[in-house]
């Protein structure tokens, strides 16, 4: 892997990269308006969603604050324990699936398929530029 491409990971915080995707996903519906589309429920599974990602997020970041370790996932070195309680029983990275919940919400409520495109985006992204060098950190 090149320089420049190690060079961005655990550089971006994962809330302000769900922004820039959230923003991203919105201009890309409203540059290409020929890609919406309607669907039954749209705003209750929109808000179902997000509010589950919400949820999911604020327990993720209590559980952390319980244990007394940093919820800064910049710098995995400032870790001091391993939290494997709660919401953690579940997944290793509650946080990032609660951001992805709360992104595809906003992709249901924008009901654009470029929208859509970006959720697997976010995951490949995610996964290689801040999940994998926190798992070798906390190696």
């Amino acid at each position: 892997m090149s320089a420049s491409m190690n060079a961005l990971e655990l550089k971006l915080p994962p809330l302000a990269l769900a922004l820039a995707f959230a923003l991203a996903m919105w201009l890309a519906a409203t540059q290409v308006p020929q890609l919406a589309f309607t669907m039954p429920g749209q705003s209750a599974i929109a808000i179902a969603l997000a509010g589950l990602g919400t949820a999911i997020v604020l327990a993720a970041g209590l559980h952390f604050r319980r244990a007394g370790t940093t919820v800064n996932p910049t710098t995995p070195q400032a870790t001091s324990t391993v939290v494997a309680s709660g919401v953690y029983r579940l997944s290793r990275n509650p946080m990032y699936v609660g951001f992805l919940l709360v992104l595809a919400g906003w992709a249901v409520f924008l009901a654009h398929g470029l929208a859509l495109l970006f959720l697997p985006g976010f995951v490949i992204y995610m996964n290689r530029f801040q999940i994998a060098p926190e798992e070798r950190m906390l190696a």
